[in-house]
């Protein structure tokens, strides 16, 4: 049986799903990401997890699927890419990589890209089992999953959703009922913020030390 079958039949496989019907594209995540992964200068994008702003409606944050018979891994000229056996992590060899990029046309999700400083494949590695991103999210849209079922439900659900939510911001525009919309705008833009300062002292205590 192959290594990767294994992850998946052994249910130990997870990564990281969002919720389109709760992410508000803020960016969050990769703040709590490029924290934990940056060396230096913190920049959102050393992320392992992006945040695209499809319209007002539907944001979504992709990061590595951990895939069975991984693309990325067949994609990569110079084997630079391998699976962990025990969850299916992507290990990167940085003195392998050549920063082509084959594996990131290769994923069919999103889940890879170049570090912007060093020009290597980087991809999420669950920061030990504890994903920051998870963690500092305000709106609770990501989640760790062990089967694809459960991301794409979570993917329909919120496209299924989408019409009644463009009438129902039709209807308060042509009321000009705006007060609930403010309101709610106004308790995320505090969860965010508190996440965020989070975030910030954080990477104070990181420069004291």
């Amino acid at each position: 049986m192959a290594k990767d079958t294994q992850i998946a039949e052994s249910g130990s496989r997870k990564f990281i799903a969002v919720d389109p019907g709760k992410c508000t594209g803020c960016g969050i995540c990769e703040w709590a990401c490029a924290l934990e992964k940056s060396e230096t200068v913190l920049n959102t994008l050393t992320s392992r997890i992006r945040v695209l702003r499809l319209n007002c409606l539907l944001n979504v944050a992709i990061a590595c699927r951990f895939c069975k018979d991984a693309p990325c891994v067949k994609a990569c000229p110079e084997k630079a890419i391998v699976q962990s056996g025990a969850n299916g992590v992507l290990i990167i060899d940085e003195h392998k990589c050549k920063g082509c990029d084959w594996c990131i046309q290769a994923c069919q999700y999103g889940g890879l890209a170049l570090h912007p400083e060093k020009i290597l494949a980087v991809a999420c590695d669950l920061c030990g089992g504890e994903p920051k991103c998870v963690e500092f999210c305000p709106e609770e849209a990501l989640e760790l999953v062990s089967d694809d079922s459960d991301a794409e439900r979570k993917w329909k659900a919120a496209l299924e959703k989408l019409p009644s939510e463009i009438e129902k911001l039709a209807n308060i525009a042509k009321k000009e009922e705006w007060s609930q919309i403010l309101a709610e705008a106004e308790e995320r833009a505090k969860k965010t913020s508190q996440k965020l300062e989070t975030i910030n002292k954080r990477q104070r205590f990181r420069k004291k030390d």
